[in-house]
């Protein structure tokens, strides 16, 4: 199975960066594991609903560039489906008995995904209504992902 996340912009404090990289570590015994950084855009100051369309478009752009025509893409939305820990594991595991082994996670910039991208998915998944800064939602993904992957294989990371 190969995991990739793609996320629009980079992490910058170090130790957001060292999280991630240990879950990825910690995944790599069950999946390939590839993040996928696209540049964000900046958003000027009060910017108008255009402008800020403008550059959700640019960067759903760079995202879409990076799919696979073979991805099963789950978008990263607050308006998408909520499932608990067991619930992502078994969608992995269905999709894993599919024949599916490539999953994309895609994490839009700041202002979020455009409707194309959320359409287009296969998945949209919310793990909250509430906003989280791009780079703790990334730690927290990568968790997620590890966790799933530790209750499908019935070892005992997840209580």
């Amino acid at each position: 199975m190969k995991i990739r996340v793609i996320a629009v912009g980079r992490l910058k404090e170090k130790f957001y960066t060292d999280a991630v990289n240990e879950f990825s570590k910690r995944l790599s015994r069950f999946a390939e594991v590839e993040i996928v950084e696209v540049a964000d855009d900046r958003v000027p100051n009060d910017p108008s609903p255009a402008e800020i369309e403008k550059v959700k478009e640019a960067e759903c752009e760079r995202i879409a560039s990076k799919l696979n025509k073979d991805d099963f893409v789950i978008a990263l939305d607050p308006r998408g489906k909520q499932f608990s820990s067991e619930e992502l594991a078994g969608t992995l595991s269905e999709l894993m008995l599919n024949g599916r082994s490539r999953i994309a996670f895609v994490i839009g910039g700041s202002h979020g995904l455009t409707d194309g991208i959320r359409k287009n998915a296969d998945l949209t998944l919310s793990f909250s209504k509430m906003t989280f800064s791009h780079q703790v939602f990334r730690v927290m993904l990568m968790e997620q992902i590890y966790r799933a992957f530790k209750i499908l294989s019935g070892e005992p990371y997840h209580k």
